[in-house]
């Protein structure tokens, strides 16, 4: 059974540290681009800005997991980025000129690439692959009710005290992660588990000496590769779609913080909600048929996002934002661990997944802020939404080896 989180200090700590993460790592996040372009910044800009900020974080991401799978410091390396993120969206905040932005969306992309595979790597240490997934889903679950309320909390805070107090929030939101990770015993930490290897207990009990794989097990992982082509291509098409329509509806409403708070809020209840259906989903349909549910909610959202007008529309794209995304976020880790299983290199694993990801993400933005130059929004949600169909036919072709079942991975160990 699964430790209860009510007598459980780390468990319980963990899903605080999620909660607050939501807001602590990612700065100003999704308001950036609203924030920016009520100054007058082109979709254009903020594309590069995103893209090329992306890039450089992602080239430390496959480093970054290396460190997480060596390391003991593993509550260091969330706590590190925190503090930095936080500084650089505070300046940002304050003075956005061209030149702060641009350093800011880049040390914000370097330090915060750790958090991704430490979070991660603390969390398999902390409760097992046994529970992994569960856990994961409790994770995502606090992560994005952490979102829910952030947002409402910008909402109320920006119409109430205007710019301050959306500094002393990201303050407050700071202070919270850190002292969640000061409550999470090291102790309870297993770094062999964290790793991907048994643990401590097991292998002494078989007698087994096991040691890390090379990294070459990376490239030898057909499933991993296919996996992480997969991700490219979806969160290419993916990831710019709720920047564009923050960005289109901040102009026009005149409002960028309060809008953006309305459509990112939208998603984010939408995946509390996956986070919870999710484990069922997982037991009772299997873990492919999970992920293709989640890739084939993109084409349907750049459909609906590019073939209808009005503010209603965020409705049904974001809720769809949040079955695609929500559901990806909690199989790919498991997926990971299921390929990787044995391996001792999970973190650098899931770390290389999210750079390749990441890659298709930010070369996005600019292909989308082109886009919409030439043939405006609509233009941009209809590429975005048809390109998510290649990655849903090749995981429907290769889907056994990408996302093998728990049966299937303790008869290949054995």
């Amino acid at each position: 059974m699964p430790p209860r989180i009510v007598s459980d200090r780390s468990l319980a700590a963990l899903c605080v540290l999620n909660f607050f993460l939501a807001d602590a790592r990612d700065g100003l996040g999704p308001f950036l681009d609203a924030f920016l372009a009520t100054r007058g910044w082109s979709s254009l800009s903020l594309g590069l800005i995103a893209t090329l900020g992306g890039l450089i974080g992602l080239a430390a991401t496959p480093l970054c997991g290396a460190l997480v799978d060596g390391t003991r410091w593993k509550r260091a390396l969330i706590a590190g980025p925190v503090v930095l993120v936080t500084a650089a969206a505070l300046i940002t905040l304050i003075s956005p000129d061209t030149s702060i932005v641009w350093i800011g969306q880049i040390g914000t992309a370097v330090v915060g690439a750790v958090i991704g595979p430490a979070l991660a790597g603390l969390t398999l240490g902390l409760v097992g692959e046994k529970l992994f997934s569960q856990q994961i889903a409790r994770n995502e679950f606090w992560n994005h009710t952490g979102n829910v309320a952030s947002l409402f909390a910008v909402y109320v805070i920006i119409s109430l005290f205007g710019l301050t107090g959306m500094i002393w929030l990201m303050v407050a939101t700071a202070f919270g992660a850190l002292a969640a990770i000061a409550m999470i015993d090291p102790a309870r930490i297993d770094h062999k588990v964290a790793r991907g290897l048994e643990s401590k207990t097991s292998a002494a009990e078989a007698g087994d000496k096991t040691s890390p794989s090379g990294f070459d097990v990376l490239l030898k992982s057909r499933g991993l590769i296919l996996l992480a082509l997969i991700l490219l291509i979806f969160h290419f098409g993916n990831a710019p779609m709720s920047r564009l329509i923050a960005q289109q509806f901040a102009i026009e409403l005149g409002t960028p913080f309060r809008t953006t708070a309305i459509i990112t809020g939208i998603a984010q209840l939408s995946m509390v909600a996956v986070a919870v259906a999710t484990p069922f989903l997982i037991r009772r349909i299997g873990l492919g048929t999970t992920l293709a549910i989640g890739l084939a909610a993109l084409p349907i959202r750049g459909l609906i996002a590019g073939s209808f007008e009005g503010f209603w529309v965020v409705w049904p794209v974001q809720i769809l934002d949040g079955v695609g995304a929500g559901l990806l976020g909690i199989v790919t880790p498991v997926a990971v661990e299921r390929i990787l299983k044995g391996s001792g290199r999970f973190n650098v694993g899931f770390a290389s997944l999210m750079t390749v990801q990441g890659i298709g993400a930010s070369l996005s933005n600019v292909v989308a802020g082109w886009l919409v130059s030439e043939g405006g929004y609509t233009l941009s949600h209809l590429v975005g939404g048809g390109v998510a169909v290649i990655a849903l036919v090749v995981f429907v072709i290769y889907r056994n080896e990408i996302a093998p079942s728990a049966r299937e991975v303790q008869a290949d160990s054995r």
